[in-house]
């Protein structure tokens, strides 16, 4: 049935094929958002998105002056999409609603740039690959760039391609620039979202530069960055005085290049091999006469641009990840896509049946639905609630089990608090041992903590106190900058001593009783020369001796 209804469509409804092309992807991708959305847990940065877009507008904008400044935008954004309902699927349905659409704009861009079989294959292709699926489940803002950079980038395409031939020039500027205001504020959009997404212009030049186009259109495109770089340099400053947020990412190397490779074409080693290849065919004497536009020129700056440069400055100063140039994904199936066309005008010269018209497309089609095959335990795993380094409400359920009404908590170091802050449950009724301030009325993510002088106090009248760790705060190596932090680590260490200890979701709970003073000589010697130590009114069993 839907072969004859291509075949129909193309014989007499062109418009209906490019259609068709282009809403299938939009399904695809929205069936594979959809499926497993709600795990049961959140990681780490959703804990963080969720708590913080459900504070008041003014509490969100008090935080982005100290923390978070590059996701306020998005944090703005989701606030009224979570005051109905909070919870894990609100949190990510906008992700895969921009996958969606990023998925149709891929397609669209296919349509427009080469031919409507294009176009479907490659929105498939994006639709299937592991990389989009997980980051359409995940409640961050990586989703939502990736669809603001499809978007401007398909405005680029219409803004440089209107046909300057048939008006005169100053007729051809007033029709012209509507689309270059359109193109500038999707990308302005955009950079707000994530103002990493700025590298999207060094790819658009790029393709602008391999276009050759003419002096107009450089003039029209310089107009509409000038005005996005200057949008953005508000942004830029204060998330440049919170760099330290990110002092954390490593130098890239060759192995971050293989990664993100493999990432954008599909992790799986039959899915890669034949991806590369149809990249390169697409490669193969790849652009147009000077002045036109091929999907290759808009496709490999895409791709290549974004994730190179920001390689190149993440070796002085380290701001690469892989989620940050999600955005440039969307290059490698429109390249693939373009390889798959042109295998298919190369097969009849090596005098080789080749499928006309609607079974084409259905063979290709059917190709993308392989692939998605043998990525799909892939898609399983990253749908298993406890695949992700961590999971903050498996932490608050343990937490539930061990803790108790009135014992008294640390986290160490203070971010660990994000698990109570995104499922309170678990640690309802327990005394926060170091917290001075909450963070909605602090301005801060995780709360004001207490200043060394007084949390010392606090502790120094505590017989027993469970600490809520991340697993690299209990190494003997880890040394913390914060003088609290340094504080929380030392008292610990001298005044107590480790009874309980449990490991769940990426995070350590352990529980810690006072020293006892120095035994007299006879109380050492009843006890075999050891002082005797009792733990404390409804604690639980030493570590080991219960299950």
């Amino acid at each position: 049935m839907v072969s004859a209804w291509v075949r129909r469509s193309g014989a007499g409804r062109p418009e209906a094929m490019a259609v068709l092309a282009v809403l299938l992807p939009v399904l695809v991708m929205l069936a594979v958002g959809l499926w497993g959305l709600d795990r049961g847990g959140m990681w780490r940065d959703e804990g963080v998105t969720y708590q913080v877009a459900r504070r008041s507008v003014p509490q969100i904008w008090q935080l982005l002056h100290s923390a978070d400044a590059v996701h306020g935008l998005y944090y703005l954004l989701m606030h009224p999409v979570l005051a109905p309902h909070p919870g894990e699927v609100a949190l990510r349905l906008p992700s895969v609603c921009a996958a969606a659409a990023t998925a149709g704009l891929v397609a669209a861009l296919g349509v427009r740039l080469c031919r409507p079989r294009v176009g479907l294959w490659a929105g498939l292709l994006y639709a299937v690959t592991p990389m989009t699926g997980h980051f359409a489940q995940e409640g961050r803002s990586y989703a939502l760039v990736a669809a603001g950079a499809a978007a401007a980038t398909w405005l680029l395409v219409r803004a440089m391609t209107v046909p300057p031939a048939r008006t005169k020039p100053r007729t051809w500027g007033r029709a012209a620039s509507r689309h270059w205001w359109a193109y500038g504020a999707a990308v302005a959009v955009t950079c707000l979202l994530h103002e990493l997404a700025v590298l999207l212009l060094f790819a658009h030049a790029g393709t602008l530069a391999l276009a050759r186009v003419p002096a107009r259109v450089w003039r029209a495109w310089g107009c509409a960055a000038g005005a996005v770089v200057l949008a953005l340099v508000p942004l830029a400053l204060v998330s440049h005085a919170q760099s330290a947020q990110v002092a954390w990412l490593p130098r890239p190397g060759l192995g971050s290049v293989v990664r993100l490779l493999s990432a954008f074409t599909g992790p799986a080693r039959l899915v890669v091999v034949p991806h590369l290849v149809l990249i390169a065919l697409a490669l193969w004497r790849p652009f147009a006469r000077r002045g036109e536009l091929s999907l290759q020129a808009v496709a490999l700056p895409l791709m290549v641009v974004p994730p190179a440069l920001l390689m190149a400055v993440s070796q002085f100063w380290p701001l690469y990840d892989d989620r940050y140039v999600l955005y440039a994904l969307a290059g490698a199936p429109l390249l693939a896509a373009a390889g798959a066309e042109r295998l298919v005008s190369l097969l009849p010269r090596l005098r080789l049946t080749v499928p006309t018209g609607a079974r084409v497309t259905l063979v290709g089609a059917l190709a993308v639905t392989l692939g998605f095959a043998f990525q799909l335990p892939l898609f399983r795993l990253d749908r298993t609630p406890d695949h992700g380094a961590d999971n903050l409400a498996t932490v608050s359920a343990t937490a539930g089990r061990e803790l108790r009404p009135g014992d008294p908590v640390l986290f160490l170091p203070s971010i660990v608090r994000r698990s109570a802050l995104t499922y309170p449950n678990g640690f309802r009724g327990v005394r926060d041992v170091a917290l001075s301030a909450p963070g909605p009325s602090s301005g801060t993510l995780y709360g004001q903590e207490a200043a060394p002088s007084e949390l010392r106090r606090r502790i120094s009248r505590l017989d027993h106190v469970w600490l809520v760790a991340e697993p690299f705060a209990t190494r003997p190596t880890w040394t913390p900058d914060s003088p609290t932090e340094r504080l929380k680590l030392t008292l610990v260490e001298e005044e107590f001593v480790p009874l309980q200890e449990i490991t769940r979701g990426g995070v350590t709970l352990r529980l810690y009783i006072r020293r006892p003073p120095r035994a007299p000589q006879d109380e050492s010697a009843l006890s075999g020369g050891h002082p005797v130590r009792q733990p404390p009114r409804g604690a639980a069993a030493p570590y080991g001796s219960a299950p």
